[in-house]
This record gives structure tokens, sequence and C-alpha cells, in this order.
């Protein structure tokens, strides 16, 4: 085998212990029940752009404790505006839901994009949680004594609630929802994958959130700030990890049924790709991986964007011949 392929091997064969709780269904089953409850109040208003082949619309819905979630939906003028496939974009940790010229490449396709943002990260979404316990600098830390107050708890729920929204437009094909992401954006396309029936296809590049309990050990990315609680809390240890597990993909992904590509670059510390695998080599659904073995948590850049093009292309043709 060549050198790639060694290292493939190797990762493939990567299955640490997963980490769910007895009570692991049961609370994502009452946790979709509370979501559901709450009313999408989805509100549209069109929004003037300079690019003739694209309608912009600024968006909000209802998250899942009722806080309001700002993004955009960008529909390409070019095709009949009915039974459209709908991309669904999650961006990366401290990001935003984007401009709308950051999403001509799907809209090219004839796609429509819906570009949410994640709560209190860059954009315009604040937060109404309410918490009991103290955090770091990070909203990565934020309810960490409590599956149930945890911060990627209400956040996995505003995501699967853009389906809803992107579900209800006149011009979307509920039939054709696509997730998208990278880093924190993969791993949400991951999880929203795993705990909703409806996506078509999921494409996650580097994606966070895989193996949790050891970021936080090796202080990876994001979940440094995890490390750093437990420096200060170290005898809150095991209640730390046992809240991390229900948002650790590894344990989600047995449950995706959707194909998927994913990516990862073997030289990426922030989200490295042996963690990834331990949620990749769980997923029983149709599914591919780049891996890109010299780069970092840049990922395949716009290698990878182009072979997304090529992989949700071929879906395209075969779903509308």
């Amino acid at each position: 085998m060549t050198y790639l392929e060694d290292k493939i091997a190797e990762l493939s064969a990567y299955l640490p212990p997963l980490t769910r709780e007895a009570d692991f269904d049961l609370f994502w089953e009452t946790t979709r029940t509370q979501a559901d409850a709450v009313s999408l109040d989805a509100r549209r208003t069109p929004c003037s752009y300079p690019i003739p082949s694209i309608a912009v619309s600024d968006i909000q819905y209802s998250g899942f404790d009722g806080t309001p979630i700002h993004g955009w939906l960008i529909v390409p003028t070019w095709r009949p505006a009915s039974q459209l496939p709908c991309l669904i974009h999650y961006h990366g940790f401290t990001g935003n839901r984007g401009l709308p010229c950051d999403f001509t490449a799907w809209t090219s396709l004839g796609v429509a994009v819906l570009s949410i943002d994640c709560r209190q990260q860059a954009g315009d979404t604040g937060t109404r949680a309410v918490l009991s316990s103290g955090c770091t600098q990070s909203v990565v830390c934020q309810g960490i004594l409590d599956p149930k107050e945890y911060y990627f708890r209400a956040v996995y729920m505003d995501c699967l609630r853009a389906i809803d929204f992107a579900a209800a437009q006149p011009e979307i094909d509920p039939g054709r929802i696509i997730l998208e992401g990278g880093s924190q954006g993969g791993a949400l396309g991951m999880a929203v994958s795993a705990l909703d029936d409806r996506p078509w296809l999921a494409m996650v590049d580097v994606p966070s959130n895989s193996l949790l309990h050891e970021r936080v050990s090796n202080a990876h990315g994001s979940f440094s700030a995890v490390t750093d609680y437990l420096k200060i809390h170290a005898h809150l240890t095991d209640q730390v990890f046992r809240t991390l597990s229900y948002f650790d993909t590894m344990n989600l992904a047995d449950r995706i049924r959707c194909p998927l590509l994913a990516s990862v670059a073997l030289n990426d510390t922030t989200c490295p790709a042996k963690f990834y695998f331990a949620s990749y080599n769980r997923i029983t659904s149709p599914k591919e991986i780049a891996v890109y073995p010299f780069n970092g948590h840049e990922g395949g850049r716009n290698v990878q964007l182009q072979r997304k093009l090529q992989f949700l292309a071929g879906y395209l043709d075969r779903s509308e011949r």
C-alpha cells in the first residue's frame, strides 16, 4: 500500500469505546419533544442585492428556547422557484452566517442556501438560555455541569430547526435538504443528520465534536476552554465528561441515515483526523471521506469545495432525471 493508503487503513480501524450514557436515547427524545413544542415564528424579509442571479432574504426563526436565530435565505433566480433543493450551511466556531455572495457556488448549481448564525458567536444571534453554573472564556463551557443546560444542546436544536424553516418555504423541496459545514459546522451537520431523518445529503469538513474527552484531555482547539475550566475544577472532571458524552458525534454517528461526504486533514491539531474517525467509522449509511495528508485545520480548501460540488451535482442529476 502507499503512504496514504496505510494511513487511511489505520484510521479506518480506529474504534474507541462509546461513552453513551444509559439515558442517551431518552435525553435526545425529550430534547426533540421540547424543541418541537416551541413555535417556529418564521420571518422572511427580502433584501436588495447586487447579484441578479440570486434573490436574498434576511430570515429569522425561534430556536430551541425561543432565542431568535438569524440567517440568510438565498434562492437562485434563474430556475423556476419551486421544488428547489436547499443547502443548509452551518459555520465554524466564532463565525456567523456570512454574506450572500459566499454561497454563489451552490446557487450556480440551482440550489437554494439557508445560512444561519450559531447563537452567541460572531453574528446577530444572542441567547435566552438560563444557566446555573459558571464558565471560563468560551461558550463551549456554558452549562458544562448539566447536559440539559449545555450550550450545544440548544445549538444542535437551533440547527435542526433550520430544517423546519427551509421545509416550510414555498420554493424548497423538503425531500432534498443538504447539510454542509466545516469544523464546528461539520459537527453540526453530523449531529443534525443523526437527530433528524429529513436530510437528503450531508457534507462535513474537518469536523469538530468527536471523541470529546480526548479533545479536552489534550486541549485541542475550542475545547481547550474546557481544559482550562478543569484546571480550576478538576474534581468535576467526571461530571464534565458525562455532559460532553451526550454531544459527542461518536455517540450519535450510528443514527445517520443519509449519504455523507466528509474530509479530514492529517496535520490538523484543532480537530484531529483520528478523533473524527471515531465517529466516521460508526456511520452505516453510504459515505466517502477525502484525506489531505499534509494539510492542517484549513482542510482541502477549494480542492474540497470542488469535490463537494461534484458530489452534490451527481445527486442532483440523478434526482432530476
